[in-house]
């Protein structure tokens, strides 16, 4: 049975970084949201509305894809925010319906260490999107840990890389 791993954490919290470490495996394969957002919306990003915009069109296009992948038995690595409610249904639905197993990684890393990780990411340049201390709080305020009411299998760490 193949495995849907979904992460679940802040910006610059390691969410990437294990998503890499975890395609290593055999027959994986990492769905990069950033990479995607990058290639397919770059000139159309600036402003959380148009992330939300373009997010959604991204996750209706790759969701049959993922599912495609899941149900011949390739395992995924979505690397995509599991960070709200309503982005933890979508994955769920994408697990559901075919048939995978699935895990949540949760990196429940400090914000002084996301923001210092953030700024070594926005100075190396070697990142897709670069966010300031600014957005960086924006974007928090949207973030949720998830519920036991929820129902996912959790892996957490409060380290990341």
């Amino acid at each position: 049975m193949a495995t849907l791993h979904l992460l679940c954490g802040k910006i610059a919290s390691g969410k990437s970084t294990l998503a890499a470490t975890l395609a290593e495996a055999p027959n994986t394969v990492r769905l990069s949201e950033d990479l995607w957002l990058a290639r397919l919306y770059k000139e159309q990003l600036h402003s959380v509305a148009d992330y939300v915009r373009c997010a959604a069109l991204l996750r209706d296009a790759i969701g049959p894809h993922v599912q495609a992948l899941l149900h011949v038995g390739v395992n995924v690595v979505l690397d995509f925010p599991a960070n709200t409610p309503a982005n933890r249904q979508w994955m769920r639905s994408l697990f559901e319906a075919s048939g995978a197993a699935h895990v949540l990684h949760v990196l429940d890393v400090p914000d002084q260490v996301c923001k210092a990780r953030l700024r070594e990411r926005n100075a190396a340049g070697d990142h897709e999107f670069a966010a300031s201390d600014e957005q960086f709080e924006l974007i928090s305020r949207y973030f949720s840990m998830p519920s036991a009411e929820e129902g996912f299998t959790l892996s957490v760490s409060d380290q990341a890389r």
